[in-house]
């Protein structure tokens, strides 16, 4: 009956029923309602049974064919000259393997039933349900090297997911890539930073002795790492070698560095020298221009350290010693000229800080505002008045009638810039530091004013960039600035009052940092009528605060014999926590403080330092900076006790040998 049926529905089933339904309605026009009815009941059951046997027939080839499929799959994967499994997803259980997979592992027995992350070390299927065809890493199977390959071949809803791996041998190739990278040139650029401070009024032979010193040194180092070494200037040495050599460089960390050090002139002063490192760059052209830039970098954060520049960032070795003084008033001088060149095109002045400006920053903004009242320009500082360190000092500068409408929010600031607007920025060289980063980034001129050591991300785009590490603060700076550009008697007691609190902040009173160019600075500010009494004042705090401020201390517990590590149970301002590390330093014994303390979500650090230790570079590892003696980090989404663990791991790693 089947088979009639069948056949019956091969010959013409649409026909038939097309012809019965033409009868129906023939009968229908006669008014044989019975047999039209039963004519179009046949019709609807032939058409019916005709899909239903389509359907069949189909699921029938489908299932023949991927029957066909998965056999002739495994009797290919079983011929195939590559290893090969076929998984069950998402476990990752083998169901199936060729034989080379079996001659790869070097074992007769079947692994069908394990686990695929048994038989291979930290393998996981991520990448594979995630999309991708090749493994992220390479599989090494004994002796040889292989990449592994996967595709997920579709199946029908309900079936259980399984997934197919190859492994291809890439041996050879993949030592020939990394021979080849292990090959690659670096460049660097080793100088003497301090050769000017050496060989300053030394005899002809004295200076040949301390050269020959210098270059023995130099020599001996190279020649251990093998290269190829070349006395560019007489402080100035090209060294190029194999990337492999690199690591061993770093793993002794720029062992150089120290052994430079015990070279010193008859007067008794050391010799330091700084590395600029290029790497990865497309040519060797590209390589010198990076290292050229790591030199730039490391003589900006006070030399005598090793920079280490890819196409991505920077990378920073050394920098421990004490900084020691090389500036020059004949910079100061030209960076004055040309500031004042910059200002007087300029349709109007914007100056900034960093966020919770401190006296610091507004000193040498209000410095750089006296600057542009004497050259007829009008200049706005951006601070957030709310979330300032310094209170008092804004308080004191709103009082004169000049500075009504100078302090401006960062949005008011981008509405009232235009394409001929400068913006001067103070006391930091970071973008993502500073009080409005929207309007440092929408600004077409931008000039850097700063004394902090220069960190990975500094402000690249500056048209002029006065930078330096060895001043105290960013208010000596301005001051010094002032001393060649501005008429004394025009400079307002509010902003003279400024720029001295702003020194006596970073100097924590004329004790830290401080050379014979912050006396002059000092003296200038004296001169000119600031009262030391009225800087005090600014500096006074509360009751409240000083109870807080000394549950802080209190809180202190000593850390490798002369480190003090304070952390706050209770929210405190940034101002507070700077001023219990300074007060920490007064205890006997104590070189460094660390004080933690939350807000909001984040854990910040203020850090101290009497220039024994360089806190800066202890906390740049935790995305801080600073200088040598005074630092800060924040470590965001961070519980009091990992970040003090931090800390700790970061000054641990700051001492390994």
């Amino acid at each position: 009956m089947e088979r009639s049926v069948k056949r019956l529905l091969r010959n013409g089933t649409y026909i038939y029923s097309a012809v019965m339904l033409i009868f129906c309605v023939v009968e229908a026009a006669r008014r044989e309602y019975a047999v039209a009815a039963a004519m179009a009941v046949s019709a609807v059951i032939l058409m019916a049974l005709d899909i239903a046997v389509t359907r069949q027939r189909v699921k029938g080839i489908a299932a023949n064919v991927q029957t066909a499929v998965d056999s002739l799959s495994k009797t290919v994967s079983s011929t195939a000259p590559w290893p090969m499994v076929e998984l069950r997803l998402p476990d990752g259980e083998i169901l199936w393997h060729n034989r080379q997979f079996q001659k790869a592992l070097n074992t007769v027995e079947s692994r069908v039933g394990e686990q695929i992350g048994d038989v291979f070390r930290d393998f996981n299927l991520d990448w594979l349900q995630s999309g991708k065809l090749e493994a992220p890493n390479e599989q090494q199977i004994r002796e040889r090297r292989f990449r592994c390959l996967g595709f997920m071949p579709k199946r029908e809803s309900g079936a259980e997911a399984v997934a197919q791996l190859l492994w291809i041998d890439s041996t050879e190739l993949l030592a020939t890539r990394d021979e080849y990278l292990r090959s690659r040139p670096v460049v660097s650029i080793i100088l003497i930073d301090n050769y000017d401070e050496l060989t300053n009024n030394l005899s002809d032979s004295a200076v040949s002795n301390l050269n020959a010193a210098l270059n023995e040194r130099i020599s001996a180092w190279a020649e251990k790492i093998g290269g190829l070494l070349r006395k560019l200037e007489r402080n100035r040495f090209l060294f190029i070698f194999e990337s492999k050599e690199l690591f061993r460089i770093t793993e002794g960390k720029f062992s150089l560095l120290d052994s430079t050090r015990e070279v010193t002139n008859p007067n008794g002063i050391a010799a330091t020298i700084s590395f600029g490192v290029g790497k990865d760059g497309e040519s060797f052209k590209e390589n010198f221009d990076f290292a050229s830039l790591a030199l730039e970098m490391a003589l900006s954060r006070g030399g005598d350290q090793a920079v280490i520049k890819d196409k991505y960032d920077f990378s920073f070795y050394g920098g421990r010693a004490v900084e020691t003084e090389r500036r020059s008033k004949v910079k100061s001088r030209v960076m004055a000229s040309s500031l004042t060149a910059l200002i007087q095109p300029a349709s109007r002045v914007f100056l900034m800080g960093h966020r919770n400006a401190d006296a610091d920053a507004i000193g040498a903004a209000c410095g750089v505002v006296a600057l542009c009242r004497s050259l007829g320009k009008k200049a706005n500082i951006v601070v957030n008045e709310t979330a300032s360190s310094a209170p008092k000092l804004l308080e004191v500068i709103r009082a004169d009638s000049l500075y009504k409408d100078v302090f401006l929010s960062g949005q008011d600031a981008m509405l009232q810039a235009d394409a001929k607007s400068l913006l001067i920025v103070v006391d930091t060289n970071r973008p993502d530091q500073v009080e409005s980063p929207d309007l440092l980034e929408s600004m077409n001129q931008v000039a850097v004013i700063d004394h902090h050591r220069r960190a990975a991300d500094y402000i690249s785009n500056a048209a002029l960039n006065l930078h330096e590490p060895f001043a105290s603060s960013a208010s000596e700076l301005v001051t010094e600035l002032l001393t060649y550009t501005v008429d004394a008697k025009t400079i307002l007691p509010c902003e003279l009052l400024a720029l001295m609190a702003g020194i006596v902040l970073d100097t924590k009173n004329f004790t830290v940092r401080v050379n014979s160019r912050t006396f002059e600075a000092a003296a200038f500010l004296r001169y000119q009528g600031v009262d030391p009494v009225e800087v005090k004042r600014i500096f006074q705090s509360g009751f409240d605060e000083t109870v807080r401020r000394y549950r802080i201390i209190e809180a202190a517990r000593v850390y490798r014999d002369e480190m003090a590590i304070a952390c706050a149970e209770e929210d405190v301002s940034r101002a507070l926590a700077g001023q219990a590390a300074d007060e920490l330093l007064a205890i006997d014994g104590i070189r460094v403080s660390f004080v933690l303390f939350r807000q909001g979500d984040a854990v910040f650090i203020s850090a101290r330092s009497v220039g024994t230790v360089n806190v800066q570079v202890i906390l740049e590892p935790l995305g801080g900076g600073g200088n040598a003696v005074t630092a800060g980090a924040q470590l965001k989404n961070t519980e009091m006790t990992e970040a003090r663990n931090r800390l700790v791991a970061a000054i641990d790693h700051y001492f390994e040998p």
